[in-house]
């Protein structure tokens, strides 16, 4: 994942209010800056995300040949390994390749639309089968697709969608306002504005199939990113036996396909969107059906998780976190000029390469009294699989996990006057970061694009939701040389032209100095925590503070 905003931030409508220290004073020791290389950023990225890695597929050589990397760095570095004795942890997944795709149809009275895969949608299983086959499915058009009980919420109220497929909308109802006040929290995505929230909503309800309709603003990304990312081998988690109900197929729409799918029903695509925004909202069936077909090439195979440690020298059982995905999506949608490998030089050869950096820097320095974690995870692109296993199934538990910091692409466009923090105002990890700026000289500027729902869509989501403070904090965009214009520049570019392509690639001629920057202020960030006596919580009325609450009394940390 990439923050990218393709304007000029502005704090109106942001995620919130940064604050300061507040309520109980928190242990905030001094720490001198790190030694930290970059030599080591570039030559490591550099060869991630060179040809010979293929694009960091899990279950790949590229897999391989990283694993092997990470391995020797982090014990060049210093650390020990940080799985009883072992550096990975494996991760069960399940590869399923779509193939064979026939158009989706859609019929009905006088209807008989037709639209070819790639182009006009896209569409992949859950399920381990060879063979997916939709016949005449029964649209449904489900606003949003959300039933939330504590806000009085329910797409799906009064019909039935066992055999049929939901037509579902990106984000959430409000998610177009310009404040911060509304059912689903304004302009500030709600994990219900999600596509993997909807599609599990879609299969607990029954629906044979689920489609999302593509809009560029409120999903953030174009549909190049939607076609990259969702054609080609796709990596799940191994479900088990007691899987939770999943559909058929889960695909996205593109808009305009939506539309003409929605005209030949008779009805209005603008006002069936308007009316789904409102409370009451009731499902609209289309009184058409769709049909489509496609082979799967299925296999089953063990990723890693690759985790190194450098055990404290007072409080050994107290972890800090560190976290960065190492993999990328292989082999993708062609370029023009035929190239198909997506070799993920940004996204996230560069926070892989930091987790070595730090972790060099931290042993360079000595070890401090609590335990530094460095985990480098599988499987981010496929839906955060990696931290998820980890965090279901930790290494270090949970409760005795002070918090952490997640690293995820590094946009290198020279030195920033500020950083973007991605959901401020959620936890007292605050408090570390500000006085980290201070010392940095520089400042925070909240998400100006709340609505993306960033929060939701990198490793730490996997620990939040779980209860373990987690900051997540990207590259500043008020550049030193060009401002906050350049800032936008340079992230809209990389949205627009590399982000999950093919040219995401290294360059020898980047500026790492901002990179740097950034990478000194995860340093000291991550420094005072292993110094620190105090275990910072969420603030109160944060969705995870009862989860971390429940568990520090069941644990012996915190």
């Amino acid at each position: 994942m990439i923050f990218a905003a393709s304007a000029a931030l502005a704090l109106a409508g942001c995620d919130g209010a940064l604050p300061g220290s507040a309520g109980d004073s928190l242990d905030i020791p001094d720490v001198e800056p790190g030694d930290i290389s970059e030599a080591t950023m570039v030559d490591i990225t550099r060869e991630l995300s060179s040809d010979e890695f293929g694009g960091r597929m899990p279950g790949t050589e590229g897999e391989r040949l990283t694993v092997e990397l990470l391995t020797e760095r982090f014990a060049a570095a210093g650390l020990e390994p940080g799985n009883n004795g072992s550096w990975v942890q494996q991760v069960p997944l399940v590869e399923i390749t779509g193939k064979d795709f026939a158009p989706l149809t859609v019929s009905g009275d006088g209807v008989d639309l037709s639209f070819d895969f790639a182009q006009d949608w896209v569409g992949v299983t859950y399920q381990e089968q060879v063979e997916t086959s939709i016949e005449e499915s029964e649209l449904v058009f489900v606003g949003y697709g959300i039933k939330a009980d504590e806000r009085d919420w329910n797409d799906y109220e009064g019909v039935d969608m066992t055999g049929k497929t939901a037509v579902i909308l990106v984000n959430d109802p409000d998610f177009d306002t310009e404040g911060l006040e509304g059912t689903f929290n304004g302009k500030a995505m709600t994990y219900y504005g999600r596509w993997t929230y909807k599609y599990e909503e879609a299969g607990r309800q029954g629906a044979t199939a689920a489609l999302v309709v593509h809009d560029t603003e409120p999903a953030s990304y174009g549909w190049n990113v939607v076609e990259s990312s969702w054609s080609g081998p796709q990596a799940y988690a191994q479900r088990g036996d007691n899987a939770p109900q999943m559909t058929q197929m889960n695909g996205w729409l593109q808009n305009e396909v939506a539309r003409r799918i929605v005209e030949a029903a008779g009805q209005d695509f603008d006002e069936l969107a308007e009316a789904a925004k409102k409370p009451g909202f009731k499902p609209v069936p289309l009184g058409l059906t769709m049909s489509t077909s496609f082979r799967n090439d299925i296999r089953t195979f063990q990723s890693q998780n690759v985790i190194g440690v450098l055990p404290g020298s007072e409080r050994p059982d107290e972890y800090v976190l560190h976290t960065a995905h190492w993999d990328h999506l292989g082999r993708c949608t062609p370029a023009p000029d035929g190239d198909d490998i997506c070799n993920g030089a940004i996204d996230n050869a560069t926070g892989t390469a930091a987790l070595v950096a730090l972790a060099e820097a931290h042993a360079k320095a000595g070890a401090p009294k609590r335990s530094l974690v460095f985990l480098a995870v599988t499987a981010e692109e496929s839906g955060l699989l990696g931290a998820d296993y980890y965090a279901a199934n930790p290494v270090f538990p949970l409760s005795q996990t002070v918090g952490g910091i997640n690293m995820d692409a590094f946009l290198v466009a020279g030195p920033s006057k500020d950083v973007t923090v991605v959901g401020p105002g959620k936890s007292r990890l605050d408090d570390f970061l500000n006085k980290a700026l201070d010392l940095d000289g520089r400042v925070a500027t909240p998400n100006p694009n709340p609505e993306a729902g960033y929060y939701y869509r990198s490793d730490h989501f996997a620990f939040a939701k779980r209860g373990v403070p987690m900051l997540y904090v990207d590259g500043g965009e008020d550049l030193v040389e060009g401002g906050r214009e350049a800032g936008a520049a340079v992230a809209a570019d990389y949205r627009d032209n590399r982000y999950h392509g093919p040219k995401d690639e290294f360059d020898e001629s980047w500026d790492w100095s901002g990179v740097m920057q950034d990478l000194q202020l995860f340093y000291r960030i991550g420094r005072m925590l292993a110094e620190s006596t105090s275990w910072p919580n969420w603030v109160e009325g944060d969705e995870f503070k009862a989860t971390r609450d429940e568990s520090c009394a069941a644990g012996e940390g915190c």
